[in-house]
């Protein structure tokens, strides 16, 4: 066992730098589906089915934004 195992622990602002990271990926995630979508409803016959695309990236923008709200919320 090594003589320094403790953990190191995190910083406020280095929690927050990393989160921000984390949440840019989310972020690029729902917007590409949502791209996806409005790219499916000008090629295909239907503007039904790329619309059903751009409420899913709309959704996950959603969840996620709710999850770093209730994650991140400052409390004083």
């Amino acid at each position: 066992m090594a003589k320094n195992s403790r953990k190191k622990r995190l910083s406020e602002a280095q929690e927050f730098e990393i989160m921000k990271l984390v949440l840019d990926k989310f972020l690029w995630l729902g917007f590409i589906v949502m791209g996806w979508g409005m790219y499916v409803s000008l090629t295909a016959e239907s503007l039904l089915e790329g619309i059903w695309y751009m409420i899913a990236g709309a959704v996950l923008l959603l969840i996620f934004s709710i999850l770093i709200i209730k994650e991140y919320e400052v409390i004083r």
